[in-house]
C-alpha cells in the first residue's frame, strides 16, 4: 500500500501549498484510486488523470 500524504485542508493549510506538491499529492491519489477501483472504466480514467499530470509536471520542472 502507499505512502498516504494528507492533503493539507483549511485556508491557513492551502496558503503554503505550492502547484508542485498539489499535483504530486494528485497523481499518488489517482494511483491508489486506479488501483483500488472495481469499474474498469474508472479506473482507465484515473490512470488516463494520472499520466496526463504526470506529464505536465515533469515539463514544468524541466522548464524551472
Amino acid at each position: 500500500m502507499a505512502d498516504v500524504i494528507p492533503f493539507p485542508t483549511g485556508p491557513e493549510a492551502l496558503q503554503d501549498l505550492d502547484l508542485f506538491t498539489a499535483v504530486d499529492v494528485a497523481i499518488r491519489d489517482l494511483r491508489d484510486i486506479a488501483r483500488q477501483c472495481g469499474d474498469c472504466s474508472a479506473s482507465a480514467r484515473a490512470d488516463e488523470c494520472g499520466r496526463m499530470l504526470e506529464q505536465a509536471l515533469r515539463r514544468a520542472l524541466c522548464h524551472e
